[in-house]
């Protein structure tokens, strides 16, 4: 019973930050049904961002099909949907159609560039949408080219993330003033949000556009990533000063020699004193030493190891859900904690079901099964 729990939103099937808004709406509790395309492909699907949704598939090219969708809408809460803009208005599910259906119905909009400006229309991925905001220039290595951050911060944090989180205050608005609204969320926008520090940091002289220089981005020799003897990898976080001296004490270093921490200009020499340092003992050596202290200090897991580590599986951070391993909902709360209810449903599986709690009659479903809309 999560803190969304009553809350009925619609999900028009999409890729990327769609599904991850919608496992972020329905871990909290939200009833989610996901309209997907009466094409897709059959069979139950290992699909982590899928979870925790009932699947109603539908054709949404026939008139018959678009009506069905708008029944639904009339008892929503909300509708999300990540194609470019224009084409729910085509489909005739635009936010004009389903608000005249549903005055208060909150309509989330997921895009790269956004519903508006000049690139509205050109077809982009994450790479794209944080180049543009200042985010992919920042990261990498001095004098090499920036490193696409996987998808992390386009599609998920700038994008399904900032969806999820601006449909719940239009829906809390919309529970105030009983009218619905637009919620435009555009991973160009999102990204840039999440550079907010870095701005902060450039106004105050201290962030320069020379990636692998700075202090959060592996410039500094205390904040960053160093291969081990056995061709791992462990990151230190030792930015305040009492934790940098930790790190010295528990790393066997020279005081004096490390004293200048914030020299930026030593850092490239004591960079590589550290880096000598780490390769003399194995990633679980280094663990034993310095793992639960204040040096800030983790080793450096792959998706396959990190399970595993006593800390995540103390805290059931990853759960197992039909043999498919998984992250669990996050936050937790005290009270109404949120729960993984089933994995990601087969498209259609649940049309029936659903249809019928939306108050559509048997000769009705089974006239739209009969058409090839359901």
């Amino acid at each position: 019973m999560g803190p969304l729990t009553g809350l009925r939103i619609i999900e028009l099937a999409g890729i990327g930050p769609g599904p991850f808004c919608g496992m972020m709406l329905s871990d909290m509790g939200a009833e989610v049904i996901r309209v997907d395309r009466k094409s897709s492909r059959p069979g139950r699907s290992n699909d982590v961002l899928a979870r925790n949704r009932r699947s109603i598939a539908v054709d949404l090219k026939s008139p018959e099909g678009v009506e069905t969708v708008l029944r639904l809408v009339e008892s929503a809460d909300a509708l999300f949907e990540g194609f470019r803009p224009g084409v729910t208005e085509r489909l005739g599910l635009g936010p004009d159609e389903c608000l005249a259906r549903n005055p208060k119905l909150v309509y989330g909009r997921m895009t790269g560039w956004g519903q508006d400006g000049p690139l509205a229309h050109a077809a982009g991925h994450d790479i794209n949408y944080i180049a543009l905001t200042g985010a992919l220039h920042a990261i990498g290595r001095k004098g090499e080219r920036p490193v696409p951050p996987l998808n992390l911060v386009g599609d998920f944090g700038g994008g399904g993330m900032l969806l999820a989180f601006g449909m719940v205050c239009a829906m809390l608005e919309a529970q105030k003033s009983g009218k619905g609204q637009v919620v435009d969320a555009a991973m160009t926008d999102g990204a840039s949000t999440l550079m907010a520090m870095f701005f902060t940091m450039s106004n105050a002289g201290a962030f320069t556009d020379q990636r692998g220089t700075n202090l959060l981005d592996g410039g500094a020799h205390f904040y960053d990533t160093y291969e081990t003897s056995d061709g791992k990898y462990v990151c230190i976080g030792s930015i305040e000063p009492q934790f940098y001296a930790l790190l010295v004490e528990k790393a066997g270093l020279d005081p004096e020699t490390f004293a200048p921490q914030m020299d930026a200009s030593r850092w490239p020499e004591l960079k590589q004193t550290l880096t000598e340092v780490f390769k003399t003992k194995t990633r679980d050596q280094w663990c034993e030493i310095m793992e639960g202290s204040d040096v800030c200090f983790a080793p450096v897991l792959s998706v396959f190891e990190a399970p595993e580590h006593p800390h995540n599986k103390a805290r059931q951070t990853f759960v197992e859900v039909d043999g498919v391993v998984q992250p669990a909902p996050s936050p937790r709360f005290s009270r109404t904690e949120p729960e993984i209810r089933h994995s990601a449903r087969a498209a259609g599986e649940d049309s029936h079901a659903v249809l019928e709690a939306a108050g559509f009659s048997g000769d009705e479903i089974a006239s739209l099964e009969s058409a090839g809309v359901i």
